[in-house]
């Protein structure tokens, strides 16, 4: 028997969203035993937490709430909210191997699920990355946009490397309805809560 949709319906009487543009080397919680960078170096709202996680060397958009089914259905991957990257790879991909990421890549944990992937040109929007990239003198790179449906452990870096394609830079731009849009390295703003994710009855 098929399962009934998931609903989630806000329980805060004041939801929150914070839009956070995550830097490099940055750990995706607001406490560390080893001193390195947290989120509360650089976001002072009070009783708001990361819905889903960004690896300490990927950049980009983080969603923080106050909400706590709002942090699950931004979270769990069963809501399936697509999340799309912008990934500097070495290397050229083949044609090939981008129908490899559309199809679904075997990992370790698994075939992946079909994901958007195209060639595109370095964007001319995305800020220096402090440390810069180490680029090998004969590998050229290229910049690939990919949008995914699931929420794997490194799950991008494994895919491109599943395709001979090492990602040197991996920048989360958008998740759901959530656009990263302006925001530079350690900024954040609030954001909007569409309709359609309120919640239903």
């Amino acid at each position: 028997m098929k399962k009934p949709p998931i609903k989630e319906k806000s329980l805060h009487p004041h939801p929150r969203v914070i839009l956070f543009n995550k830097p490099f080397h940055v750990l995706c919680q607001f406490t560390d035993s080893e001193g390195r960078a947290t989120l509360s170096d650089y976001i002072s709202v009070k009783d708001v937490y990361a819905a889903g996680r960004l690896d300490f060397d990927s950049e980009g958009l983080v969603i923080l709430t106050n909400d706590g089914s709002l942090q699950h259905l931004i979270a769990d991957p069963r809501h399936k909210l697509p999340k799309t990257y912008l990934v500097q790879v070495e290397g050229i991909p083949s044609e090939d191997a981008l129908k490899k990421l559309r199809k679904g890549v075997l990992l370790n944990d698994g075939m992946t699920k079909p994901a958007e992937a195209d060639v595109i040109e370095e964007p001319r929007d995305i800020w220096p990355r402090v440390p810069p990239i180490r680029y090998r003198k004969n590998i050229p790179a290229t910049w690939l946009r990919l949008t995914i449906t699931e929420g794997r452990n490194r799950q991008v870096r494994r895919m491109t490397a599943a395709i001979n394609l090492p990602c040197l830079r991996l920048i989360r731009i958008k998740i759901g309805p959530w656009e990263l849009a302006g925001l530079l390295p350690g900024e954040w703003k609030e954001g909007e809560i569409p309709q359609g994710l309120e919640g239903g009855e």
